[in-house]
C-alpha cells in the first residue's frame, strides 16, 4: 500500500525532474517529442479520429436520455453557483487562452491551405471557418466534460474522493487506494501539470508577441521570463483568495472584456459579413460533423498530413488539458443534472467560440480576401504568437484593441493558473476540496518552471509537442472512463440493478 501523500511527492518528483531535464537538455527533448509525435499522428490518426467521435456521442446520449435527470450530488441538492457564475469559470479552465491566441492565426491558416481545395478562394474562406468551429467546438468541451462528468459522479453521487482513480472503483474496487489507484492518479496530475505549462507558455509567448508588436519591447527569452515571473505572482495571490472570491471574480470579468472586444470589433468592422459568416459556419459545421469527425484520406498524403497537422493533433492536443479542465469543471458543476451538465458544458461554450472566431477570424478573412490585404495573411501565418495584434494593426481603433487584447490574455492566464493549481492540490492531495495554500503555490512554482522549459526548447511548437506525447497514454484512461461512467448511469437508470454498496469503499474508509 502507497503512503497517502505519494501521489503529491511522487508527481511533484515527477514534475520537478521533467524541468530539471528540460531545462538541460531542452533542444534534446524537442527533438524526441517531435519524432514521437509525427510517428503518432501518422499511424495513429484513425485512433484519436475514432476516440474524439466516441466521446462526442457520449455525451449527447447522457443528454438525451433518461440519464439526463440523474443528479451529481444528492437528489435535493441545488448547484453551488448561479449559472452564469459556472459559465464564466468554464472558461477559467484554459480554453480562453486558446480562443485568444489562436482568433486570426486558425482562420488565415485554414484559408490559406485549406483541407481540401485551392487556398485563398471564396471556397478556402467559407471552408476555413467551418473547420475552426470543428476544431474548437463539441469534440474539446466532450472530451473534457467526459472527464468532469466521471468525477463529479462518482464523488458527488457516489461519495468517493474527488481523484481520477475513483471512477474506477466499479473495476477495480479498494485498489484504487493502492498501487493501481495511485498509479493513475500520479499519472493523472503528471499530465495536468504538463498541460497548465502548456496553457502558461502560450500565453507568456502571446503577450510578449503583443508587446513587441505595439510598443516594441524586445520578444525575447528575458522578456517572457519576466513575463511567467508576474503573471506566477499574480496567480498565487488569486489562488490564496480561494475559488468564491479570486478566481470567481476574475472569470467574471475576463468574460466581460472578451465580449466587449467583440462588440468594438463588430463596430468598427464588416458586421454584415460576421453575422453571415456565424449562420453559415454554424450551419455547415453541424451539418457536416459526423463527415469531419471521421474524415482520413488514406490516399492523399496531402490531405492526410493536413488532418494530422490539424484535427489529429487538436484532438491530442486537448487530452493534454483534460485532467486539468475536466477536474475544475467538476469541481463547480455540483448539484446540477447530467442534462443541465452537458448543455452548459457542451454547448454554451461551444457557441461562445463560434461567435468568438466569427467576429475575429471573418473581420481578418475580410481584410484579406474582400479588401486585398495580401500581405496580412503571409504576416499572420509567419509569426503565430503576433497574429492577433498583427490584425488589430489593420483595424480602426487597433491600439486600444491591442491593449484590451494583452489585458485579456493576462487575466486569462491568471485565471488558467490559478484554477490549475487548485486542481493540482484536489487530484495530489487525494481529492481534497480545499487543499492547502502550501500546496498550490509549490505547484504554481513547478508549472511555471515547466513553461519555462516549454519556451526554451523551442516555442509554441515544443509547448505542444511535448505536452502531447506525454498525455498520450491518458488517451487510454479517458476511454476506460467512458466505458464505467456509461456502464453506472445505465445502472442507475434501472434502480434494481443499483449497487448501493459503491457509496463507500468495501474496507469502510478512505485512505
Amino acid at each position: 500500500m502507497l503512503k497517502k501523500n505519494s501521489v503529491f511527492k511522487i508527481s511533484l518528483m515527477l514534475s520537478i525532474v521533467f524541468v530539471v531535464v528540460g531545462v538541460i537538455f531542452y533542444e534534446w527533448l524537442g527533438e524526441q517529442a517531435s519524432i514521437f509525435l509525427d510517428f503518432a499522428v501518422t499511424h495513429f490518426n484513425w485512433f484519436y479520429l475514432l476516440v474524439g467521435s466516441i466521446f462526442v456521442a457520449l455525451c449527447f446520449y447522457l443528454m438525451f436520455s433518461n440519464a439526463g435527470k440523474i443528479r451529481l450530488g444528492k437528489d435535493t441538492e441545488k448547484p453551488e453557483y448561479s449559472t452564469f457564475s459556472w459559465i464564466t469559470m468554464l472558461f477559467a479552465a484554459g480554453m480562453g487562452v486558446g480562443l485568444v491566441f489562436w482568433s486570426v492565426a486558425e482562420p488565415v491558416g485554414h484559408y490559406t491551405t485549406p483541407p481540401y481545395g485551392e487556398g485563398s478562394t471564396s471556397e478556402a474562406a467559407n471552408v476555413s471557418l467551418q473547420y475552426t468551429f470543428f476544431h474548437w467546438g463539441f469534440h474539446p468541451w466532450a472530451i473534457f466534460g467526459v472527464v468532469a462528468l466521471g468525477l463529479a459522479y462518482f464523488s458527488y453521487r457516489k461519495g468517493l474522493p474527488t481523484t481520477i482513480s475513483s471512477i474506477f472503483y466499479p473495476v477495480i474496487g479498494d485498489k484504487i487506494h493502492g498501487g493501481p489507484g495511485k498509479t493513475i492518479d500520479i499519472l493523472a496530475v503528471f499530465v495536468t501539470a504538463v498541460g497548465v505549462a502548456s496553457t502558461f507558455g502560450l500565453s507568456t509567448l502571446q503577450i510578449s508577441g503583443g508587446l513587441n508588436y505595439q510598443f516594441g519591447t524586445p520578444d525575447t527569452f528575458a522578456t517572457q521570463f519576466i513575463i511567467i515571473g508576474l503573471a506566477t505572482t499574480l496567480f498565487i495571490i488569486s489562488s490564496w483568495a480561494g475559488i468564491n472570491r479570486g478566481i470567481k471574480y476574475l472569470s467574471h470579468f475576463n468574460l466581460l472584456l472578451l465580449f466587449l472586444l467583440m462588440a468594438i470589433v463588430i463596430m468598427v468592422g464588416p458586421a454584415k459579413q460576421i453575422f453571415e459568416m456565424l449562420i453559415s459556419s454554424t450551419g455547415s459545421y453541424i451539418g457536416n460533423i459526423v463527415p469531419m469527425s471521421l474524415r482520413l484520406e488514406p490516399f492523399s498524403d496531402e490531405a492526410s498530413n493536413w488532418i494530422g497537422n490539424w484535427t489529429v493533433f487538436y484532438w491530442a492536443w486537448w487530452t493534454t488539458w483534460a485532467p486539468f479542465v475536466g477536474a475544475f469543471i467538476a469541481r463547480i458543476s455540483r448539484g446540477r443534472t447530467i442534462r443541465q451538465f452537458v448543455l452548459g458544458v457542451l454547448i454554451i461554450p461551444s457557441l461562445v467560440s463560434f461567435v468568438w472566431f466569427s467576429v475575429i477570424g471573418s473581420s481578418a478573412l475580410h481584410l484579406i480576401h474582400n479588401l486585398g490585404q495580401t500581405a496580412l495573411a503571409s504576416n499572420i501565418n509567419a509569426d503565430v504568437e503576433s497574429a492577433l495584434f498583427t490584425f488589430f494593426g489593420n483595424m480602426p481603433l487597433g491600439f486600444w484593441l491591442s491593449v484590451l487584447a494583452i489585458i485579456l490574455i493576462f487575466t486569462f492566464l491568471i485565471t488558467s493558473a490559478d484554477s490549475a493549481t487548485f486542481v493540482l492540490g484536489m487530484l495530489s492531495k487525494n481529492g481534497d476540496l480545499h487543499p492547502s495554500p502550501f500546496v498550490k503555490v509549490t505547484w504554481g512554482v513547478v508549472t511555471a518552471g515547466a513553461a519555462t522549459v516549454f519556451i526554451l526548447a523551442g516555442g509554441i511548437d515544443a509547448v505542444r509537442t511535448i505536452s502531447i506525447v506525454i498525455a498520450s497514454p491518458f488517451t487510454i484512461i479517458l476511454l476506460f472512463i467512458c466505458y464505467v461512467l456509461l456502464k453506472e448511469v445505465r445502472k442507475e437508470m434501472k434502480p434494481e440493478q443499483a449497487e448501493p454498496d459503491l457509496q463507500r469503499p468495501r474496507n469502510g474508509h478512505y485512505q
